[in-house]
Parts: structure tokens; sequence; C-alpha cells
């Protein structure tokens, strides 16, 4: 399972665009905000279909390939402070 350190390492190699990385790290999580970034992974990889299912089951909107820089902002907003 991730830490939280890991899917802030996740957050900072999808602003990157070094998803295969982030990937690596997200899909050993089950937590709704791993799903999310999944969800990112799989959109800045053009997969939208996917992208679209981990959207889902992470509870969110799927906002599309034109707001990926903006979700990657909110997702970093919204890991847990230490």
């Amino acid at each position: 399972m991730a830490t939280e350190s890991s899917l802030a390492r996740a957050v900072e190699l999808l602003a990157a665009g070094a998803w295969r990385e982030a990937h690596e790290i997200v899909q050993r999580e089950d937590s709704a905000l791993a799903a999310w970034l999944h969800g990112i992974v799989h959109t800045l990889e053009g997969d939208l279909d996917n992208a679209r299912y981990w959207y889902r089951r992470a509870g969110r909107a799927f906002a599309g390939p034109d707001a990926v820089e903006a979700e990657i902002a909110a997702a970093r907003r919204a890991l847990p402070r230490a």
C-alpha cells in the first residue's frame, strides 16, 4: 500500500509529466485519492476511457484532458498535511 508521502511523490511526478512512474505508485493503493491520481495518469497517457473509470472509482467528475494541470493542482491541495 502506498504511503501519504508516496502519493505526494506521485503528484509531483504527474506535474512533471512522468505518468509512468506515477502509475507505479498509484496502482498499489486503494484510496479515493489514489484512484483520482490514477485517473489523472490515464488522462496524461491518453487512455480516456480508463481515466473515466478511475475518476468514477474516486467519486469525482471526469474533467477531461484540458483540465489536467488544474486537476494536478487540486490533487496537490487535497494531499493530507503532515
